[in-house]
């Protein structure tokens, strides 16, 4: 089953999808999940940020659901 679902098995965690799909540490991306920018100050996702959080969300449910279709 491992193997079937390899492709999604680290990407469902928080710090493996701010990596990959960000390029960012997963405190960045926590920091902007609670809308605060590095300096503590207040700075949630900017409108390129947020589309694409879309963008990998969608590839991320892609790649869920070919996991789910090799079961």
């Amino acid at each position: 089953m491992k193997q079937k679902i390899s492709d999604v098995l680290m990407a469902i965690s928080w710090r493996d999808f701010a990596n990959t799909y960000f390029q960012h540490s997963s405190s960045w991306f926590y920091h902007k999940m609670d809308g605060i920018d590095g300096n503590g100050g207040v700075g949630g996702f900017t409108p390129a940020e947020a589309e694409q959080m879309r963008g990998a969300l969608l590839d991320l449910s892609s790649r869920i659901r070919k996991a789910a279709e090799n079961i």
